[in-house]
């Protein structure tokens, strides 16, 4: 199953072309294990897919053609995609022409992902740079811990952060010993 797969990608993005960093994706949602619902993507695809990256209008024009494959997995992807930029002409111009069965539409509507625009909330620090787990921060403004005696002072390195799911706003961090929740507004990237 998984040859006749990577034979119909031709060892290539099946949504943008790209030959680097291809690997198996499943298209939510899950139901039994197919080469029907999986497609073979790039890094970069992946990441804006999932949101862990800000969506890239001029990257997705691939759509244009990819939209056509006769695999549902990437149609449905593509509808998706489509729908979180609607706000681009072509790509409205383009889900007008896209026509999926009752099936696949039904697949593509399951997650509800079409119903959200192409904005992603990424944690950012006090400069517009995007942060991410094990990041190493450095405050840009002294801070009094709520609930403790402590005072991190500005300039303070903290290391290995993690994101606050759930709020793009907060940081969690340890200084001197104590984990403690910080802003990011108040933050920058090291080598930032």
């Amino acid at each position: 199953m998984a040859n006749d797969s990577t034979e119909r990608s031709k060892n290539g993005c099946e949504l943008c072309k790209s030959t680097t960093g291809i690997r198996a994706y499943e298209v939510a949602p899950k139901a039994q294990n197919s080469a029907d619902q999986t497609i073979f993507i790039c890094s970069k695809c992946e990441a804006q897919i999932e949101k862990r990256e800000e969506l890239d209008a001029a990257h997705w024009q691939c759509l244009s053609e990819s939209m056509w494959s006769e695999v549902p997995a990437v149609q449905v992807t593509a509808w998706r995609m489509l729908n979180r930029l609607r706000n681009e002409s072509w790509a409205a111009d383009n889900l007008d022409m896209l026509y999926l069965d009752d099936e696949t539409l039904a697949w593509a509507k399951a997650t509800g992902d079409h119903e959200d625009d192409g904005t992603v909330d990424l944690h950012k620090d006090s400069n517009g740079n995007i942060l991410q787990n094990g990041d190493t921060v450095v405050l840009t403004k002294s801070l009094d811990v709520k609930g403790s005696t402590l005072n991190a002072k500005m300039g303070t390195v903290v290391k290995n952060i993690r994101l606050v799911e759930n709020n793009t706003e907060q940081i969690e961090g340890r200084i001197e010993g104590q984990t403690i929740v910080i802003l990011t507004k108040y933050l920058r990237k090291q080598g930032s």
